[in-house]
């Protein structure tokens, strides 16, 4: 999934340094595992999807995160075929894999991920900035609601033209070399000539912080202005509250929901600034990319692709209205007389006072 680390089994040469023995050991169980993450996560995100996109949860922060599911969704059933052919149906390096029509779907699956993660990685900055500014601006009356979502659906548009454009290096680097005497086809070696160095070189600075180091970066500094607004208004409802008592469940909510931004932050920044730092190390240092990143790329994919499946588990186990709409859409088709009319905000996580991811 993540800038082209398969070359290493795709060449059939195994990965160098001290992580060769870690390496070799996991791959023998990463295609069984990424399958399971896989379709779990592509039917948890077509469930999101389904809940996000009710009329009456039709808002900025739900479309991003229905656009969210989509992209994680477009690269988990890309992952699906690779995972089962290089590792489930060809677990040793083999060049019986290296066949015209797989080494042409490797080069297809390793540039679409890297624009679908891309994609929602950028999401995952997005989401931070509409929601502080929907909490520093709240927005009141349908027309500054659908403005607000007009501009949305902008930025996810702009979010995957960028991806495209960001990797055009990558589409240049990747290519294809046939093996006479043994009848098999090979990734061609960035190392063969020097404009092939150059656009990997570029290919590595680019992704490395447009795609990585920045969105970390964003990602860090407002959800700190996000967390810091909610604390204040939580902290001035509580002063509210010891004149004038109301009800406690909405100061409740903003704990709950400031709990649950949190999480979906750590998670990636845990998933994606472990990349970063090793993608600069890899343009930085030669033989880094081959001895340290490559060996760890079937790890930071299984992670990448855990963080892609694990929205609707946060959803369901930190969000109340999230289960509400769920069980209203989903147990209505078991039976019908078994949900209850409930009152749905057009906020998911939380009504229109209080913050959503």
């Amino acid at each position: 999934m993540e800038f082209s680390v398969y070359s290493d089994r795709a060449n059939s040469s195994e990965p160098r340094g001290t992580l060769k023995d870690f390496s070799k050991l996991y791959a023998l169980c990463h295609g069984y595992l990424s399958l399971v993450v896989c379709f779990f996560g592509i039917i948890t995100n077509i469930i999101n999807i389904s809940v996000l996109t009710r009329k009456h949860m039709r808002t900025p922060v739900n479309f991003i995160l229905s656009s969210l599911a989509v992209a994680d969704i477009l690269t988990m059933a890309s992952y699906v075929p690779f995972a089962y052919h290089f590792y489930c149906q060809y677990p040793e390096n083999t060049t019986s894999l290296n066949t015209l029509g797989w080494m042409q779907f490797l080069i297809f699956h390793f540039n679409f991920t890297a624009i679908t993660h891309t994609v929602s990685v950028w999401l995952g900055v997005l989401l931070a900035i509409f929601r502080y500014r929907h909490i520093q601006s709240p927005a009141k009356g349908n027309l500054t609601r659908m403005r607000r979502i007009i501009r949305a659906r902008i930025c996810v548009c702009l979010m995957y033209i960028f991806a495209i454009l960001l990797l055009v290096p990558n589409y240049i680097s990747s290519g294809l070399t046939f093996v006479s005497n043994g009848s098999y086809y090979i990734l061609e070696d960035v190392n063969l000539t020097a404009s092939k160095q150059k656009s990997f070189l570029i290919n590595l600075w680019l992704y490395s912080i447009l795609a990585k180091l920045l969105p970390c970066i964003l990602i860090i500094v407002y959800g700190g202005l996000l967390v810091r607004t909610l604390k204040a208004k939580l902290k001035n409802k509580r002063r509210l509250s010891s004149l004038a008592p109301h009800n406690p469940p909405r100061i409740l909510d903003h704990s709950r929901n400031t709990r649950m931004l949190l999480v979906v932050m750590i998670l990636f920044l845990v998933t994606e600034l472990p990349q970063a730092v090793l993608l600069i190390l890899s343009a930085t240092r030669k033989g880094f990319f081959g001895d340290y990143y490559m060996p760890l790329g079937d790890l930071m994919d299984i992670v990448a692709l855990i963080n892609n499946a694990i929205n609707f588990v946060l959803y369901c186990s930190m969000s109340q209205e999230f289960r509400r709409t769920l069980a209203q859409i989903y147990c209505s088709f078991l039976s019908p007389r078994s949900v209850v009319s409930m009152d749905i905000s057009p906020e998911l996580f939380t009504n229109t006072r209080h913050t959503s991811r």
